[in-house]
C-alpha cells in the first residue's frame, strides 16, 4: 500500500500484522504509523519525542494500493532560483538530461506576473515529467543573473536547452495568451 501523508518524504520500511492491527514503521524518524479501523484512511501516529514521552496523534492521509495508478497532480509548483550559482545547477542538470526548463522572469510588485504565476503552475502539471518550470524574482537575486537572462520586461518566459536560452515570451497582454504562447514554445522544443 502507498501512503502519502504530509511528510511524503518519509520512507516506508516494512508493513506488519501485530494483533490484528496492521503496523507500518517508518525509517529515521522514530514514528509508528497503525491503521486505526477498517478505514483506510485513518491512522494513528505515535511519536516518542524528546524528552522519552511516547505522543499519540490521529491522522488523515490518502492511501491506495500499489497497483493502482496515481493521479496526475494539477498543479505543480514551481521552484525558486535564488543565485547564478543555483542557475548554473539547474541548467547543468537539465543539459544532462536533455530536458528543456521555464523560467519566469518577475516580480512581487508586478500585478500580471503575479497573476501569470498560479496559471504557469498550471502548465507545470500538464508538461510533468517533459519540462522543469522556475521562476526568479529580479528584486532578490543579484543583477548580473537578470542580465544573464537579458530581462528587459517583466514578466518575460524563458525556455532554455542545451545551456542556452532558445525562445521567450514577454507577457505584457492577457494571460490566457500568454500561456497559449508559452505551450506553443514548449511544444517546439520537448
Amino acid at each position: 500500500m502507498l501512503v502519502i501523508g504530509a511528510n511524503s518524504h518519509v520512507l516506508c520500511s516494512s508493513i506488519y500484522q501485530n494483533h490484528n492491527h496492521k503496523c507500518l514503521l517508518v525509517s529515521g524518524f522514530g514514528f509508528l504509523f497503525s491503521l486505526k479501523s477498517r478505514c483506510l484512511n485513518t491512522w494513528i501516529i505515535d511519536h516518542r519525542n524528546k524528552e522519552g514521552k511516547n505522543r499519540r496523534r490521529n491522522l488523515k492521509v490518502e492511501a491506495s494500493w500499489w497497483g493502482q495508478e496515481v493521479p496526475k497532480p494539477s498543479v505543480i509548483e514551481m521552484e525558486a532560483i535564488n543565485d547564478s550559482e543555483h542557475f548554473d545547477q539547474i541548467l547543468q542538470h537539465a543539459q544532462q538530461n536533455s530536458q528543456p526548463i521555464i523560467i519566469d522572469w518577475m516580480a512581487v510588485w508586478c500585478r500580471k506576473c503575479i497573476y501569470l504565476k498560479p496559471k504557469l503552475e498550471k502548465l507545470a502539471a500538464e508538461f510533468d515529467t517533459k519540462v522543469k518550470f522556475y521562476y526568479v524574482d529580479v528584486n532578490k537575486v543579484p543583477q548580473t543573473l537578470v542580465k544573464r537572462g537579458n530581462i528587459s520586461k517583466m514578466p518575460t518566459i524563458q525556455i532554455w536547452k542545451d545551456g542556452e536560452m532558445k525562445g521567450e515570451v514577454i507577457g505584457g497582454h492577457k494571460g490566457w495568451l500568454v500561456i497559449e504562447e508559452v505551450r506553443e514554445m514548449i511544444q517546439k522544443f520537448v
